[in-house]
């Protein structure tokens, strides 16, 4: 059960800030882990604010053997009420430099303030003048990096940083919603509108679109998460491309598909043929955003392709 930090002792305290730094030292190191590939010059930042991390365990520790002894308790942030609890960054698969700077932020507010009240608590002159510089070391961490940020910006290094995250939000992202959106948007017309020129009902159209997109997100999905473990190609985790794969698959198949919940067929035909039209461009758009592909030859190609499959789709259906 958590201790209100009131009750605790000076030699508590002391325990509980030497726990705190070499929490938050590991904390830095896992993150410039995570980034050192992509963003070495964040990483390298990271690893200095990790030092400084252990020159102030360090001394805290020299001032508890002098005060308290050898034996220092092991006291975590969730033993006490009011700390705020530092999310571990190892399970993470993915940290973008933005969430780097927001966590230092919120990692130096809750260590200043730590110290902050601790020093006002302690009656010690030493314990307290220690406690004091340690908040405000901690308040230059903002500082720091505010002034990675601004001198990552003066060198280009930045806008090189944002630039390799751009391209991995491309490659573990966009690429695969991009081919699922594709897939469940073109490849879903040809079994519906072919179903709804051959009953001209809307439920059956209804029926048959929703099996087509279902069974080919389901598809999709599993396709895309087994064709790549993202180990050598850096595409990310194949669960999380096989699921946006799959949800898009189903996405584009449905969209053109609930029109068809509409009881009068002419009304519904007309609203999916809308419906398609709109997510032909949207599929233009994003390749021509992302990919970088002249948005009148995006459109020309999407467009191409889903009046060949709408056709083909008509064609069986009419026969």
């Amino acid at each position: 059960m958590a201790i209100a930090f009131s009750s605790l002792s000076e030699r508590e305290i002391l325990a509980l800030a030497i726990s705190m730094e070499e929490e938050d030292g590991r904390i830095y190191a896992d993150m410039a882990d995570k980034v050192r590939a992509n963003f070495p010059s964040t990483a390298s930042a990271l690893m200095a604010m990790q030092q400084e991390e252990s020159v102030h365990r360090q001394r805290l520790i020299e001032l508890f053997r002098a005060r308290f002894g050898e034996h220092i308790p092991q006291i975590q942030r969730s033993d006490v009420k009011g700390l705020l609890r530092q999310a571990p960054i190892w399970p993470m698969k993915t940290l973008t430099v933005a969430q780097i700077r927001r966590q230092i932020g919120v990692m130096e507010l809750g260590s200043r303030h730590f110290y902050e009240v601790a020093a006002a608590k302690s009656e010690d002159a030493g314990v307290r003048k220690l406690l004091g510089d340690l908040a405000a070391a901690e308040a230059g961490h903002s500082e720091m990096a505010l002034r990675l940020e601004q001198d990552q910006i003066a060198s280009g290094e930045r806008a090189a940083e944002d630039e390799s995250q751009r391209r991995m939000f491309v490659l573990q992202v966009v690429q695969p919603g991009l081919a699922g959106l594709m897939d469940g948007s073109v490849s879903t017309l040809a079994p519906l509108f072919a179903a709804a020129f051959a009953t001209h009902s809307s439920r059956d159209a209804f029926l048959v679109g929703l099996a087509s997109s279902v069974g080919a997100g389901i598809s999709m999905g599993f396709a895309e998460a087994l064709s790549d473990d993202g180990e050598i190609s850096g595409r990310g985790h194949p669960t999380i491309r096989g699921f946006v794969c799959g949800l898009m698959t189903m996405a584009g198949g449905l969209g053109h598909t609930l029109p068809f919940m509409i009881s009068d067929f002419h009304a519904a035909f007309m609203f999916a043929v809308g419906v398609v039209a709109i997510e032909l461009f949207i599929i233009s758009w994003i390749r021509h955003h992302y990919m970088d592909t002249p948005f009148l030859s995006a459109a020309f190609q999407v467009i191409v392709g889903g009046v060949l499959v709408f056709v083909a789709g008509m064609l069986i259906g009419s026969s």
